[in-house]
């Protein structure tokens, strides 16, 4: 059948017919290739039959012209492709208001920034004349956003809070809070949603019955995640039947879902299997491809396989091979992932002192490695010796700040090594050390546009102890801009108000109403439960008691209740012994140095009298005790006098 005429077919074209458009366009260009409207039309075709490549070459020979006409579609088709970069360029030049603020959303969410994602959602929502068609879109696309907000560990900005009743009724929408929750690690609740997304698919009568299955393959899969995480292994084994591997379409999911059903049928009692079984599926392309926290799970699943067959050379080339491309230091996950396993691949299955024999070596050929740095100080710490590991982890630190490069500084300060320097020094009681390197840390980060709260936070709270009143200071301006970043933030209020409370305040009175009364704080709290449990001690006065007790004597000391009390013999007691009075605690002194002696008569009274100290002094005694010091003695002064007439005689 000859093809028709392009403006008559477009006035009857629908969804259905994308094929006839494409050869009616085809046919067109045949007769004319500069044709701007049926180069336009076809690659709208394509794109509606999920022709991306060949949209993306009908745009190419077009020129700019066609870029220009259709920005929207040419970006479109770019972020099919997986080219975001070049997607978000063209979204931005296109200028196509609303949809173009939807493919930015969608671009920025496959490039995993979230925060971006989230703003541009967060905008959308706030046009209510546009909002009511795509609430249920953007709700969706909210909550899943969120979610990867939390495996990013952005958490701070997540701005879903709870769902609302609409939001209960669309499955995505529950689905996409549940793996919320379970970012969160907050697994019982998104088990629940899961379950409840679960019974609204399959009882929804908008789907066919090929649509719920699709819709709830991916379901499905998470569902038997939890459930693994949870160790619910029966439970795990009949989710396992509600998954058809093959007829899973995208490979990225196929993925996943092979892990987990090798995860969870025990296959580690044969390794050579386990590693068949986790490089069974290829790798996915283009938009096809699994997000960061999901790709360094799989990664490392794969090289704990390779560990386990013993493919320890084999390892130790691809690791190294990644790593001589990836700059150092670095604080990606997936690099110092890959440096930990290219380690244990030269430990080769070993642990301890030998380990380190293995590794040390490769710290001083790498000293800016820092997954080979945490590494070396885990092996450390397993072993009991922290004082190595603090000693491992200064040195490096000092090496990248001694640097000039921006980013040797960036790494010294990064919290997460930061936390853990901070963990070793809790260890041993260094609280000094743990204050100048919070303090340090804070300096360098505040003059960045977007400091870690945490980390300044953690370092204004941990200055608050210091004695030091530029420490208190340095506390209150912390705390100060963070309130300015968050006026709702009861910490940097709290904080601030107790950083400047001695200092000057008056300077901080007015903010006092701000804060929660203690009666509010402490309402809930069960006194009683408090005082039987006891006071557990701190990690500082543990390791000194324990020093303490160390260097004691061994002697038996039971406690007040179970001491055995001391039998005392009724004739020791006095006849007029009464056990309920208290005793005397003066009896073994003297009569007449005790609080209660009164002496009795004119003689007595004297006598009392002289010993007192402060009295009037009797010229009579005084003189009687200077002339019995001027006597002399019956032996003679010096004793030489004695010494003659004691001195036995010899033979003359």
């Amino acid at each position: 059948m000859a093809a028709q005429s392009l403006p008559s077919l477009l006035k009857r074209a629908t969804i259905d017919d994308d094929e006839e458009v494409l050869r009616s366009c085809n046919a067109t260009l045949a007769k004319s290739k500069s044709d701007l409207n049926a180069q336009h039309v076809k690659a709208v075709a394509l794109l509606k039959l999920d022709r991306y490549e060949d949209a993306l070459r009908v745009f190419a020979s077009a020129g700019d012209a066609l870029k220009e006409r259709a920005g929207l579609e040419y970006a479109y088709a770019l972020y099919k492709c997986g080219k975001l970069d070049e997607a978000a360029e063209a979204v931005a030049r296109s200028g196509a208001g609303r949809g173009a603020s939807h493919l930015e959303a969608q671009v920025s969410y496959r490039a995993e920034k979230f925060r971006r994602t989230a703003e541009i959602y967060n905008t959308l929502s706030q046009d209510r004349e546009s909002f009511s068609n795509e609430a249920n879109d953007l709700s969706i696309n909210s909550w899943a956003t969120d979610a990867q907000l939390h495996w990013k560990g952005d958490s701070g900005s997540v701005r879903n809070a709870r769902l609302s009743r609409e939001d209960l009724e669309s499955f995505e929408t529950v689905y996409n809070a549940a793996c919320s929750n379970i970012a969160k690690g907050d697994l019982k609740p998104g088990e629940l949603l899961i379950k409840r997304a679960k019974e609204i698919c399959r009882t929804s009568e908008e789907l066919a019955p090929e649509d719920k299955a699709a819709e709830l393959m991916p379901i499905a899969i998470q569902h038997l995640y939890v459930l693994l995480r949870q160790g619910k292994t029966e439970e795990a084994e009949s989710v396992l039947q509600e998954i058809a591997v093959d007829n899973v379409s995208e490979l990225s999911t196929k993925r996943i879902a092979k892990n987990n059903i090798v995860l969870a049928r025990q296959t580690t009692v044969n390794p050579y299997i386990l590693y068949k079984a986790l490089h069974d599926t290829p790798d996915s392309i283009n938009n096809d491809r699994l997000f960061e926290f999901q790709d360094n799970i799989l990664v490392g699943n794969s090289h704990a396989a390779d560990l386990l067959v013993q493919k320890y050379d084999g390892m130790i080339r691809s690791t190294a091979k990644t790593l001589s491309r990836s700059p150092y230091p670095s604080t990606a996950a997936i690099t110092n992932l890959l440096s930990v396993y290219n380690a244990a691949g030269h430990a080769q299955g070993q642990t301890g002192a030998s380990a380190l024999k293995q590794i040390l070596p490769l710290l001083e050929r790498r000293p800016k490695d820092l997954g080979l740095l945490l590494t070396v100080v885990q092996l450390y710490v397993n072993a009991g010796n922290t004082t190595s590991a603090i000693a491992m982890m200064e040195r490096s630190l000092h090496s990248l700040e001694d640097s000039t490069a921006e980013a040797d500084q960036e790494a010294r300060f990064n919290p997460g090594l930061l936390s853990v320097l901070v963990s070793l020094y809790q260890l041993e009681g260094r609280k000094v050390q743990i204050r100048s390197s919070l303090a340090q840390a804070a300096a360098y980060w505040r003059s960045k546009p977007e400091p870690p709260v945490s980390l300044l936070r953690a370092a204004a709270a941990s200055l608050l102890h210091s004695e030091d009143r530029a420490d208190l200071a340095t506390a209150g301006d912390i705390f100060h801009s963070l309130h300015k970043q968050d006026s709702s933030d009861r910490v940097a209020i709290a904080g601030y108000v107790a950083s400047q409370a001695t200092l000057d305040y008056s300077q901080v009175e007015s903010q006092l109403d701000c804060l929660p009364a203690v009666a509010d704080l402490v309402g809930d709290i069960d006194i009683s439960a408090l005082e039987s449990a006891g006071i557990a001690p701190s990690a500082s006065s543990a390791a000194a008691a324990a020093a303490a007790f160390a260097g004691a004597r061994k002697r038996a000391a039971a406690d007040k209740e179970g001491r055995a009390s001391k039998r005392v013999r009724k004739s020791r007691l006095p006849k007029d012994y009464d056990p309920a009075k208290k005793p005397d605690l003066e009896r073994w002194l003297p009569l007449r140095d005790r609080s209660s002696y009164r002496p009795k008569g004119r003689k007595g009274k004297q006598r009392a009298a002289e010993r007192t100290q402060g009295g009037v002094v009797s010229e009579k005694a005084e003189d009687s005790s200077a002339a019995a010091a001027a006597k002399p003695s019956a032996g003679g002064g010096g004793g030489g006098g004695n010494s003659k007439k004691n001195k036995k005689k010899g033979k003359r």
